[in-house]
């Protein structure tokens, strides 16, 4: 069976990107195909606590990342580079992960049959 990665780099609340890779994450993980979950650039936005979506009246999309745990979605990686850029720390991020160096990141990308990035 193929394993599939799924890279968010998009902002939060922007599009439906978050929304739709957690479906399609949890789709798949249903079905026990192996699945990981990647997040760099802005999407790693998706990640920091305390937002207020009703502000802009929009969904806590947050809420769905408790999922995860249900579907035992255990592969979780943050951009060390792009933590740093944003002045993020991966201990502050409401989910645990694994931060990966850029060569870190591109290897373990590398063990992926298929990669979607939202």
């Amino acid at each position: 069976m193929k394993n599939l990665a799924v890279i968010n780099s998009s902002a939060p609340y922007g599009n439906s990107g978050f929304r739709e890779s957690i479906d399609l994450l949890l789709a798949n993980a249903s079905y026990d195909r192996p699945v990981a979950l990647f997040f760099c650039g802005d999407g790693l936005y998706q990640l920091v606590a305390n937002q207020n979506p009703d502000a802009i009246n929009a969904k806590d999309i947050t809420k769905m990342l408790g999922l995860l745990e249900l579907y035992d979605i255990e592969d979780v990686y943050f951009c060390q580079h792009s933590l740093q850029q944003r002045n993020l720390a991966a201990s502050s991020l409401i989910i645990a992960g694994s931060e990966l160096t850029a060569e870190a990141w591109f290897e373990q990308l590398s063990q992926f049959d298929q990669v979607v990035n939202f």
